[in-house]
């Protein structure tokens, strides 16, 4: 088998050709994470509308706790 010369001009054209259409290739590949990311964003707007008034746990608890101290202190015999 006999090895063929390349040359640094047929070498370019070679690597010219594998690039060739990547230009397109990004614009779609762009287009569509545009779109994914819309998508994505629209979906975090209405979790966030979701979420509006609502209280973390840990600070449910930590009402919960005063709720019931000042239960307490109230039905201390002796008040009224």
């Amino acid at each position: 088998m006999a090895k063929k010369k390349i040359t640094i001009e047929g070498l370019a054209l070679m690597i010219g050709k594998g690039f060739s259409g990547m230009d397109k290739n990004f614009k779609e590949i762009r287009g569509e994470m545009d779109k994914n990311f819309k998508e994505v964003r629209e979906e975090l707007k209405g979790v966030k509308k979701q979420l509006t008034g609502v209280v973390y746990r840990h600070e449910f608890e930590e009402l919960e706790t005063r709720v019931k101290e000042l239960e307490g202190f109230l039905a201390m015999p002796g008040r009224k």
